[in-house]
């Protein structure tokens, strides 16, 4: 295990992403934490910050934890503020939230009040802080992920394609789209860090077709490559079958039963990565516990299937698959913007 003791590249990597948000001498800066999340992490946050001439405090929240459901990861939704009002209320009247909790407030239901309050969140990423530290966003970043949103939301359809036999049709009409490039400069928004990605949430029945994940592709809630091939056949945004054999087919089949929810099932969000240096091979060279696997849903190329909560489509589930996979054709409105896994110019 590489250990996280503090490292003078970390403390840069954490200065340089804070400089990127536009952080100023005086601005106030939460530190969001729970008791289980990294200690690394808002450790390297408070120095950052107080590097910056910021004012800093931190809140340390108690980690979550249910009996009664199925273990969650990778979903984006933090339990743990669990609309504590003082807590809540902090945090909004911030300059800038650092959120290390373990998911991310991404898709918290405290989220929408924290932002009204003019607060911008960054999501750091529960890494390893060396995935972190290569993976700071450079210059070119954001406009290359701009630009792919406003193709995305000048788009009528998405239509991916595969060698594998993947074959989506995604109706991109009454979709919600936007990006993501690592850091957030804007009052009332928020980012995560590592960055680089294109998303759509479709309105309801806008997905229909097969989707393969093939060998080598990724199932983020297990952090796992697959080793054999899994089709999932989808019909009105919904998995109706779950085909192949082997334990990664297994898996899925028993991971998403668990649930015991329909919406489960349904489609989150779908998009595509920009960040040409994350890397798939990254999850190879470290522990589960040591990475969480934003990198895999933004390099470059990759398809991203998501299955779970779709507050577009009003459907909400704590089950949720982030799915990215390689080597796949996109098409907006029939002009191609990823050729076989690659980026097109």
């Amino acid at each position: 295990m590489l250990q996280e003791t503090m490292e003078p590249a970390w403390l840069d990597a954490f200065e340089a992403v804070l400089g990127r948000c536009g952080l100023q001498a005086g601005d106030t800066v939460a530190v969001l934490s729970e008791s289980q999340s990294r200690p690394i992490l808002p450790e390297l946050a408070r120095l950052a910050a107080a590097r910056r001439g910021a004012r800093v405090f931190s809140l340390v929240v108690p980690s979550v934890f249910s009996n009664a459901l199925p273990v969650a990861r990778s979903t984006g939704a933090s339990p743990v503020l669990r609309n504590v009002a003082p807590v809540v209320g902090a945090l909004a009247a911030s300059t800038l939230v650092v959120d290390c909790t373990v998911e991310g407030l991404m898709h918290a239901p405290e989220l929408p009040a924290i932002l009204q309050g003019g607060a911008r969140v960054l999501y750091v990423s529960n890494e390893h802080p060396e995935a972190l530290a290569r993976l700071v966003p450079g210059d070119a970043l954001e406009p290359l992920v701009k630009e792919h949103v406003r193709r995305l939301r000048g788009a009528r359809e998405m239509r991916v394609t595969s060698p594998a036999g993947t074959d989506l049709a995604i109706s991109l009409q009454g979709a919600v789209c936007g990006g993501n490039w690592g850091y957030t400069t804007r009052p009332g928004t928020m980012t995560h860090w590592p960055g680089g990605l294109a998303l759509a949430f479709p309105a309801a029945g806008s997905v229909n077709g097969t989707l393969v994940l093939a060998e080598g592709d990724v199932n983020l809630t297990f952090k796992r490559y697959l080793d054999k091939a899994v089709t999932l056949r989808i019909e009105s945004d919904y998995v109706t079958r779950i085909e192949g054999a082997g334990v990664d087919a297994d898996l899925m089949r028993s991971y998403i039963a668990a649930w015991g929810d329909r919406e489960a099932y349904a489609v989150s969000h779908v998009g595509y990565g920009l960040n040409r240096n994350a890397r798939w091979d990254s999850m190879a060279l470290y522990d589960k516990r040591d990475f969480n696997g934003t990198e895999l849903r933004a390099f470059a190329g990759n398809f991203l299937y998501s299955t779970g909560a779709n507050e577009v489509a009003g459907r909400h589930t704590s089950g949720h698959f982030d799915l990215p996979l390689r080597n796949c054709t996109v098409k907006l409105d029939g002009v191609t913007v990823v050729d076989a896994g690659q980026l097109s110019a």
